[in-house]
């Protein structure tokens, strides 16, 4: 599976089986993140077999199973949450292509347990990984003109790129973005209040991998 199909085939998993994740995807997704926390000088960790990451409440009526996730830190600066969202989109998609399953967690999850472990100075949230109950449903999209807006007519690789983007994961699914193009330069702004940052990056990831990076660069 390529990144590529990974953004259409990947959705939201909260229910998870009890199968540990092999030694070497392990290897495979810590040298990924690695490669992540280099690139952007982040403190993104993997954790495993370790249940302590949300509440008993939490485990009672939303997430059952969840024994490994990442958690997404930083030093506290003013593009921490834009590049843990870069980043975390690409470990996401990452880990489909390795037969996992994923979800983002903003907001629910236990912060004082993750603030003890986290190697950052700043927690954004934590992504669960593991294998799914089930593959997770399609969450509802806009449609593509309610979300983006090309000078003349728009080129494939920028209707490529929006269609990537609406498949991104945002907070309660509101998708308030905004992507605008012309020529080969795109633009893209977030109106999420807190969450903004965060979608910025994740969106920019989704609209790179469908649009093709050569073919526009980011105004």
């Amino acid at each position: 599976m390529t990144i590529l199909e990974a953004v259409k085939t990947r959705h939201v998993v909260r229910n998870y089986i009890d199968k540990p994740i092999s030694i070497e995807i392990i290897g495979l997704l810590n040298a990924r993140i690695s490669e992540n926390n280099k690139n952007y000088d982040l403190a993104i960790q993997l954790v495993v077999n370790d249940e302590s990451a949300f509440t008993t409440v939490t485990k009672l009526i939303r997430a059952k199973g969840i024994k490994n996730y990442l958690i997404l830190a930083g030093n506290d600066t003013p593009d921490l949450d834009e590049k843990l969202g870069y980043s975390g989109a690409d470990l996401m998609l990452y880990a489909q292509t390795l037969g996992l399953n994923t979800w983002w967690v903003g907001d629910t999850f236990n912060r004082k347990t993750i603030n003890k472990v986290a190697k950052g100075e700043k927690v954004i949230g934590i992504i669960a990984v593991g294998y799914g109950v089930s593959q997770g449903v399609p969450h509802k999209t806009k449609n593509p003109n309610e979300v983006s807006l090309y000078i003349n007519k728009a080129p494939e690789w920028f209707k490529n790129g929006v269609s990537a983007a609406l498949f991104s994961p945002t907070a309660y699914n509101k998708q308030k973005f905004m992507i605008k193009g012309s020529e080969y330069k795109v633009s893209l702004i977030c109106t999420n209040g807190v969450f903004s940052g965060v979608e910025l990056g994740l969106l920019k990831y989704h609209f790179e991998v469908g649009a093709g990076k050569k073919n526009f660069e980011w105004v």
